[in-house]
C-alpha cells in the first residue's frame, strides 16, 4: 500500500469517467467532448441535460422531447410541503432543500432497482422537482402561497417564475439558463465526490443528492455565492468595497468567490462568462454600479494577492439582480448540479467498486487500560 498522504486528496484520481473534465491548462472544461464555455454560449440548459444524461448532443426534437418528459413529472406530492411548512422560518435553505429530496426518496417506487433505465427515469423526476422544493421550500418555511409551475413557460423561466413570482423577461431567461449551464457540471468537487461515494455503497440516487446537498452548504464549496453578494451589500460604493476588502485581508480572512484548487493561477473560465452576463443584465436594468463595484473587488485581489474570481464572484450578482433571494444561490446551484450528479450517480452504478481508503495513523500505539480496582 502507498503509504503517500495527500490533504485533501489534491491530485489524486478518485474515478475514471466519460462525464467531464478539467482541462486547466488548455481553460476548457470539457461535457462529453464539448466546451462547456461553448455550450453556454450557443445551446440551452436542456440540451446539456441530454447531452450529460443521453451520451451525446440532441436534435431540437430530442429536446422538446426531454422538457415535455421534464414537465410531465412536475407535479409534487402534497405531504411533501406539509412537511416543509413545518420546518422553522430561519432554516437554512439548504436544509430545507436536503429534508425535501430526502423527504421525496419516501414516494419513489422501486427504489431500489438500479438498472439505468430506473435510474434515467429518476434523473428525469428530480430535474422537475429540484426547482419546485427550491422555490416552494422557501415560500412553505414564510407561509406564502406557493407557486404552482406554469407549463406554457419554459423549463428555465419557470423556475426563475417560482422563484420570483413573475414571469421573467427574454434577456433574464438567456442570462439563467447560462447560469444553470455554467453550474451544470465540474468534474469532481466535494458535492459529486460525496455522491459517488454514496453510491458505491449501492445507495439510491435520492441519498446520493442528499449528501450532495449537505456537501455543498458549506462556504468553502457552493456556500460562497451567498457570501459574496453579502460583502457586496455591506460595501455601498467602489471606494468601501476595496476599504472592506483590505480590511477583511488584514485580519487575514479568506475572501469568498477567490480562489479555486483547479484554477490557482488563472481565471476561471466560468466566472469570465458571467461576468459579460453581469454587464449585459446591469446594463438592462440600469444597476452598472453593480457591475463596477465587482471590477473593483476583482482588480484588488489580483492587486494585493494575484487571486482570480471564481464563478461564485460574479455569479452572485447576476442572481441578485434576476431577483433571486440570497438565501436560495447554493439551492439554485443544486438545483442546476442535479443534472451533472445524476450522470455522475448513474455511471457510478453501471460501474461500481465501493470506494474504501485508508488512513495513514499518527496516533499512539501499546497503550494498555489503567487497572479498575
Amino acid at each position: 500500500m502507498d503509504d503517500t498522504f495527500y490533504p485533501g486528496l489534491e491530485n489524486v484520481i478518485a474515478s475514471e469517467t466519460q462525464i467531464s473534465y478539467l482541462d486547466v491548462e488548455n481553460e476548457e472544461i470539457v461535457i462529453r467532448g464539448y466546451d462547456l464555455m461553448d455550450l453556454a454560449r450557443n445551446a440551452k440548459y436542456l440540451d446539456l441535460v441530454a447531452l450529460l444524461l443521453d451520451g451525446g448532443f440532441p436534435t431540437s426534437e430530442r429536446r422538446n422531447e426531454l422538457e415535455q418528459k421534464i414537465k410531465s413529472e412536475y407535479e409534487l406530492p402534497v405531504q411533501l410541503f406539509s412537511v416543509l411548512q413545518l420546518l422553522p422560518l430561519n432554516a437554512h435553505m439548504m436544509d430545507v432543500l436536503r429534508t425535501g429530496i430526502s423527504a421525496l426518496a419516501c414516494f419513489e417506487t422501486n427504489l431500489d432497482d438500479r438498472s439505468v433505465n430506473a435510474n434515467y427515469q429518476r434523473a428525469i423526476r428530480l430535474l422537475a422537482k429540484v426547482p419546485q422544493i427550491v422555490a416552494n421550500g422557501y415560500h412553505a418555511v414564510r407561509n406564502e402561497p406557493l407557486i404552482q409551475p406554469r407549463g406554457d413557460l419554459t423549463y428555465t423561466a419557470n423556475f426563475l417564475y417560482m422563484i420570483t413570482g413573475q414571469i421573467p423577461l427574454p434577456i433574464e431567461a438567456d442570462v439563467f439558463d447560462q447560469c444553470l449551464m455554467v453550474y451544470s457540471e465540474h468534474e469532481m468537487p466535494n458535492s459529486t465526490f460525496a455522491a459517488r461515494v454514496i453510491a458505491s455503497t449501492q445507495s439510491d440516487m435520492y441519498g446520493a443528492l442528499t449528501g450532495a446537498a449537505a456537501s455543498l452548504k458549506g462556504n468553502l464549496h457552493g456556500g460562497a455565492n451567498e457570501a459574496v453578494m453579502n460583502m457586496l451589500q455591506l460595501a455601498g460604493s467602489e471606494a468601501e468595497l476595496e476599504a472592506l476588502i483590505l480590511e477583511k485581508l488584514s485580519r487575514k480572512e479568506r475572501i469568498m468567490g477567490f480562489g479555486h484548487r483547479v484554477y490557482m493561477n488563472k481565471p476561471d473560465p466560468r466566472a469570465m462568462l458571467m461576468k459579460e452576463a453581469l454587464a449585459h443584465l446591469a446594463k438592462q436594468k440600469n444597476e452598472l454600479q453593480l457591475y463596477d463595484k465587482c471590477v473593483v473587488g476583482e482588480f484588488v485581489l489580483k492587486r494585493e494577492k494575484n487571486l482570480y474570481p471564481n464563478l461564485d464572484y460574479y455569479a452572485a450578482p447576476v442572481f441578485h439582480l434576476l431577483g433571486i433571494p440570497t438565501e436560495l444561490f447554493t439551492p439554485v446551484f443544486l438545483a442546476a448540479r442535479t443534472v451533472g450528479i445524476s450522470a455522475h450517480v448513474l455511471e457510478q452504478h453501471e460501474n461500481n467498486r465501493l470506494f474504501r481508503p485508508r488512513v495513514l495513523y499518527k496516533g499512539p500505539r501499546n497503550l494498555r487500560p489503567p487497572q479498575i480496582v
